[in-house]
């Protein structure tokens, strides 16, 4: 019965579809917001996400691990700027792409000798959202790198792939029926512009994999593991989508 009702819903959204392809029009989640939420999200005093931030950067001059060393004992905040708009990118030593979420466990573990910090955790997405708030209003910049193709081209097969007993993809959501309604939601385009965001739902700041994994369950199927190269590969996608667009982070979403 719910798979039924969900399939009925999806219809209703297909008739009443705006299409991002035929308008060729790109836009921020948050341009699918109710004025309210827009609001907050646009007020750093009631940005929610802003908590986050500044326990990010309280964090990014903290000492870990056992050299005692922060973040900013080798970076200058002002160096990050940007930063997060080239993500994610490849790594010279792993030899794949990897996140922003992923870089950062990468230096603690390597100048500080601090253990990885765990996905999802309130530790690592304050840092995260902190290095990303540095790049707020700044243009998503793909890295020109020839390396990282083959991994965007199986992000893109992946967006466009059905899965889950639903059979849907990313794209018959976020492309085709983008601006239509499933239910009394309206359907994003989905650009990655305001991660990590504060969502209303989750009453609490999450990540970009975070959102692609409740996707992926909503559509029945079984989520990849947070770092997952398949993820990784996704976000390039979204990347590449969204390039040109601003940075909002933190954004805040229904």
């Amino acid at each position: 019965m719910r798979l039924l009702v969900f399939a009925l819903l999806f219809v209703a959204a297909s008739a009443h579809s705006q299409s991002a392809t035929a308008t060729d029009k790109r836009l921020s989640g948050s341009a699918f917001m109710a004025a309210s939420t827009q609001a907050m999200q646009n007020d750093d005093t009631l940005n929610p996400g802003m908590l986050w931030v500044k326990d990010g950067e309280a964090l990014w001059q903290k000492p870990a691990g056992a050299s005692q060393k922060s973040c900013a004992s080798c970076h200058a905040q002002i160096s990050m700027k940007g930063v997060a708009a080239r993500y994610p990118a490849f790594d010279d030593v792993l030899k794949r792409p990897i996140t922003l979420s992923q870089r950062i466990n990468q230096c603690r573990q390597k100048h500080s000798q601090a253990e990885p910090l765990r996905f999802e955790s309130p530790d690592l997405l304050s840092l995260e959202s902190f290095v990303t708030h540095q790049s707020r209003g700044m243009p998503v910049a793909p890295p020109d790198d020839q390396r990282l193709d083959s991994y965007r081209q199986q992000g893109q097969q992946r967006y466009t792939q059905r899965i889950g007993q639903l059979n849907l993809s990313c794209a018959q959501c976020h492309d085709t029926n983008a601006g239509g309604r499933l239910g009394s939601s309206q359907i994003p385009q989905a650009h990655p512009t305001g991660y990590p965001v504060y969502r209303l739902e989750w009453q609490t700041l999450g990540s970009l994999q975070r959102r692609l994994r409740n996707c992926m369950s909503g559509v029945r199927a079984e989520p990849f593991a947070y770092g997952a190269p398949e993820l990784v590969e996704l976000e390039l996608h979204l990347a590449v989508r969204a390039k040109g667009m601003l940075i909002e982070t933190p954004g805040v979403r229904p």
